[in-house]
């Protein structure tokens, strides 16, 4: 071997044990980088999927317990974050009867208001599972909102029926 064959092979050995030494140091920084070469999740992702099969399991606890007392027509329907709330101009016939019904699973209570407020009656809807009904009269458009209190968390799901 030549002294410039020589050269190049220890220059080039040199550039392969820097970048593995650079890419080694970005991957396993303690920084909170990623972790590329890791062979477990970071841990935000492993929280992110347990949260959203918490959320699922407790949407579909709360929507079984509305399905327990499902009656009359159904007319607009869903489940929420109790973070997120509920906020729904409902599309309701003037003159009708509805009742609007909710069942909220994890830990708190939620408030479920209406605008106008002589719609139906301000009322706290426990966060355990039960089912909370209210009847709702539309003489002019009507706004339901279903807001948890501080520190609550879990599913809200709620139906409007015509009654």
């Amino acid at each position: 071997m030549t002294y410039s064959s020589l050269r190049t092979a220890r220059l080039a050995g040199c550039s392969v044990l820097a970048s593995a030494f650079m890419l080694t140091s970005c991957t396993m920084s303690g920084g909170g980088g990623d972790r590329a070469g890791s062979s477990q999740s970071p841990a935000p992702s492993s929280a992110r999927t347990a949260t959203r099969q918490s959320e699922k399991e407790l949407s579909e606890q709360a929507q079984a317990a509305l399905a327990a007392v499902r009656g009359g027509t159904p007319v607009e329907a869903g489940a929420e974050r109790v973070t997120d709330g509920i906020h729904s101009d409902a599309t309701l016939s003037r003159g009708k009867t509805y009742r609007i019904s909710l069942a909220c699973t994890g830990k708190g209570n939620a408030r479920l208001t209406f605008v106008p407020a002589d719609a139906g009656t301000k009322t706290a809807v426990p966060c355990d599972k039960s089912v909370v009904q209210q009847r709702i009269t539309a003489d002019k458009p009507v706004r339901i909102d279903v807001d948890g209190t501080r520190g609550s968390t879990g599913v809200i799901a709620w139906q409007i029926n015509a009654v």
